[in-house]
């Protein structure tokens, strides 16, 4: 039988492909040949934008990074400037910083878990899930900072402000919540026969193939490679609380969902141990904020995505001589094509979607 090989066009306009993404898929029947993901549809050009604006003016240019995990791009960028500038925020800024940055951890993870269930099928009940509790994590973000996306909250030497009163026993009852509301989870997706047998041996990427590609985050602890940067190289005060570190055992498409799940749970472990050591003073230190600074830094953080990392050079002017990002998704993305060769159409999807990438910071 004469057949030939069919090349279509999934995005970039495509609802699973999380963003504008462009798959050029070449397909045997319902079987994928090739995969060449295009990028490149933002045009966001931020890391020249930062050449032309002061230190504290790109701040809330990090926030449209990965622009689901708000606060853990301030704060990737507040330590490297804090470390070339060689000043260091205060105790209780350092806690603060930690309690927003494993609360939006949560939030991305659950956006992530339940994303990746529509695209298995499950498509209105486990996003609608993620939503309610997400919701709870954006009301306290709306509270400590005005805003409910793109939250800049972090400032170079500590924070904007102190959190208002009564937000810490806001965060102390979305603990126990969400602690009981991963029960439902468990019921909804983990323990349900449909979504195993769609995720697990689906998409398997192996420990040396993720270092290879520059995969990290809860993707490469998935396959089997415990690495967290909170853990191999603290920052803050991460050294200091008591979590554990999940990782998969096949590194397929399954074991990356359960890892963020059991992600979920450490960040809620670390965020009430921040907050039963939180100590008085003030959140931000009295420096001097015309930033003029010389020389380069690297500096790289723990994002839920992965290893955030931000390069900066300073030539004694107020605004960055060049600034370069490390951003997790551009190298989870590269694994896909390797991944889905041979693989059935609506596979493809299910990896994609347990890749969990944010185009924002692809598109850098």
């Amino acid at each position: 039988m004469d057949y030939e090989e069919l090349i279509i066009n999934m995005g970039p306009q495509h609802p699973s492909t999380h963003g504008v993404l462009y798959l050029e898929l070449k397909l045997d029947g319902e079987i994928v040949v090739d995969c060449r993901p295009n990028i490149g549809y933002l045009h966001r050009s931020i890391e020249k934008i930062a050449e032309n604006r002061t230190f504290v003016q790109f701040m809330p240019f990090t926030d449209r990074l990965d622009y689901l995990a708000s606060m853990n791009n301030n704060l990737g960028f507040c330590l490297t400037m804090e470390k070339l500038l060689q000043i260091e925020a205060p105790a209780r800024a350092q806690y603060l910083r930690v309690i927003m940055a494993e609360l939006n951890r949560v939030a991305s993870h659950l956006f992530a878990v339940s994303t990746f269930a529509q695209d298995l099928g499950a498509y209105a009940t486990p996003l609608f899930y993620a939503l309610r509790d997400r919701e709870k994590i954006v009301q306290i973000f709306d509270q400590i900072c005005g805003q409910r996306l793109t939250y800049n909250y972090m400032r170079i030497g500590g924070v904007s402000a102190d959190i208002p009163v009564g937000v810490d026993q806001l965060i102390r009852d979305f603990i126990i919540y969400e602690r009981q509301m991963m029960a439902e989870y468990d019921d909804l997706l983990t323990n349900n026969v449909i979504f195993r047998a769609r995720s697990k041996m689906i998409g398997v990427l192996s420990k040396e193939s993720a270092i290879d590609h520059g995969v990290t985050g809860p993707n490469l602890r998935a396959s089997g490679f415990k690495w967290d940067l909170r853990k191999d190289e603290p920052y803050l005060m991460y050294d200091q609380f008591d979590f554990n570190v999940p990782v998969g055992k096949n590194g397929d498409s399954w074991d990356r969902y359960n890892v963020r799940m059991l992600e979920i749970m450490e960040s809620l472990k670390i965020i009430e141990q921040a907050l039963n050591g939180l100590p008085e003073g003030d959140p931000v230190a009295k420096i001097n904020k015309a930033y003029r600074p010389t020389g380069e830094i690297y500096v790289r953080t723990e994002n839920p995505r992965g290893e955030l990392g931000f390069y900066v050079v300073g030539d004694g002017n107020p605004f960055p001589y060049r600034l370069k990002i490390r951003a997790p998704s551009f190298s989870n993305l590269s694994v896909l094509t390797s991944l889905i060769r041979g693989l059935n159409i609506s596979d493809a999807v299910c990896v994609l979607g347990s890749l969990d990438v944010v185009m924002g910071e692809i598109d850098r």
